[in-house]
């Protein structure tokens, strides 16, 4: 049997067999066993902010196993642990200064998600259970994590769900209607308080750039008034920066590229650039106050919250992002990547470009005067298009069907004017020749 057949894949054939086999990475490339050549338009899976082949992020792992392999953050703590906490709460803004770390995404979702129960608990409002996120948005694959994701074809095959996940619309500005309130997806948030019954309600958990359906844009204005809304009704604001963290958007975290300040903000990948598995939630005093004011313990614990090597790992990374100013880097090269993007336009497939800093989407219709979507079938055979053509161009980015076909790039933070033309080469072939076959 092929050694790949004993490898599960995710979100993926039980068999890993005919995948590439991916040995080596420096900089923005990858290299397959082969000897094939990948630019990683993706940060293999929006993780690898600092690039690939950084030895002084090896080196830092190496040297923390060899003073201290594994310790806990339970009933004891360790240095790498208490330095990161601190740094992470120096770098969050507002007074989001309580860190609490987890092993990915999901875990620190599924963390704040039991935070907020807990905190209402203590507030004596016990009803304040359900979370309210957006259409199409992804918060993790964890039963409560995915009870807030809001993609149809994830949650499905595993229903029933966790109770308590509500969803609103997204903030489309591609398809909303000329005239209407910029601010209506954020009212649409109120609505929904509303009728639940604000009693009840624990949470609103938002990404600033929703990933799914395409790097989702908040319109000016938006978080503010989600923020005001959920101060309105005794609802905490948790931000979903899994991805938008760690120079993603120009910023730390998301909030500061949009001048909000949630209660909670959920973060990983970047955190390390993927070079160690890490995630963390952190948490404001006000959130904190019931806890400390009762001394009330947080009854949940992960085996590899707070591991001494990522921990070491995150910190290099951090002073790695400072040290080459990676978030200046990410604002001064934002334009130039959007107007290279934004010359794909001229390829009749090419509806919509959005995004910030390094993360984007493009999004491909069948009428780009009426904006009309491709009907399913046809969805379905461009984004196939699209995918082999872009692989068989040694392009690493994301080809996906949301209802609509869009293509998603982030590359690592290191990238520059050279990367984002080989990017556009690539995507124009690959379109083109999609919009050749649907044509015939």
């Amino acid at each position: 049997m092929d050694p790949a057949a004993h490898l599960m894949t995710h979100f993926g054939p039980v068999s890993a067999e005919g995948l590439p086999v991916i040995v080596r990475g420096k900089g923005c490339e990858l290299w397959d066993s082969e000897g094939n050549r990948y630019l990683d338009a993706l940060s293999t899976l929006f993780c690898v902010n600092a690039g690939h082949g950084r030895a002084e992020l090896a080196d830092a792992a190496a040297a923390q196993m060899r003073r201290l392999g594994y310790g806990t953050t339970w009933d004891m703590v360790h240095p790498p642990a208490l330095e990161l906490a601190a740094r992470v709460a120096a770098l969050a803004p507002g007074d989001l200064d309580r860190v609490f770390f987890t092993s990915g995404g999901s875990e620190a979702v599924e963390s704040a998600l039991k935070l907020v129960r807990s905190f209402h608990q203590l507030r004596g409002e016990p009803r304040r259970t359900k979370v309210i996120a957006r259409e199409l948005s992804y918060h993790g694959t964890t039963a409560g994590a995915l009870s807030a994701t809001g993609l149809p074809s994830v949650r499905a095959p595993f229903e029933p769900l966790a109770p308590g996940g509500c969803h609103v619309p997204h903030t489309d500005a591609y398809r909303t209607p000329p005239g209407r309130d910029p601010l209506w997806a954020a009212d649409a948030i109120e609505h929904r308080i509303l009728f639940e019954d604000p009693g009840t309600v624990a949470a609103v958990i938002l990404e600033p750039v929703q990933n799914s359906g395409g790097c989702l844009v908040p319109p000016d204005g938006y978080f503010q008034r989600v923020r005001e809304i959920c101060d309105r009704h005794g609802v905490l604001l948790i931000s979903d920066d899994t991805i938008c963290s760690w120079g993603r958007l120009g910023t730390w975290f998301g909030g500061q590229r949009f001048g909000y300040v949630p209660d909670i903000i959920t973060t990983a990948k970047g955190i390390t650039s993927a070079y160690a598995p890490m995630g963390a939630m952190i948490v404001s005093e006000r959130v904190a106050a019931p806890f400390l004011e009762q001394d009330a313990s947080f009854q949940h614990g992960l085996t590899f919250g707070g591991h001494p090597v990522a921990a070491a790992v995150a910190l290099a990374n951090i002073d790695l992002i400072e040290r080459e100013g990676l978030l200046d880097r990410v604002l001064a090269n934002e334009d130039l990547l959007r107007e290279t993007l934004e010359g794909l336009r001229d390829i009749p497939l090419v509806g919509d470009v959005r995004g910030a800093g390094y993360f984007w989407g493009i999004e491909m219709v069948a009428d780009r005067e009426t904006k009309a979507p491709f009907p399913p079938a046809a969805a379905k055979e461009i984004v196939g298009v699209l995918d082999r053509e872009i692989k068989r161009r040694g392009l690493i980015c994301r080809a996906v069907d949301r209802g609509f076909p869009v293509i998603q790039l982030a590359p690592p933070l290191v990238a520059g004017p050279a990367e984002f033309e080989e990017i556009a080469g690539v995507l124009r072939a690959a379109m083109t020749e999609a919009a050749v076959i649907h044509a015939g």
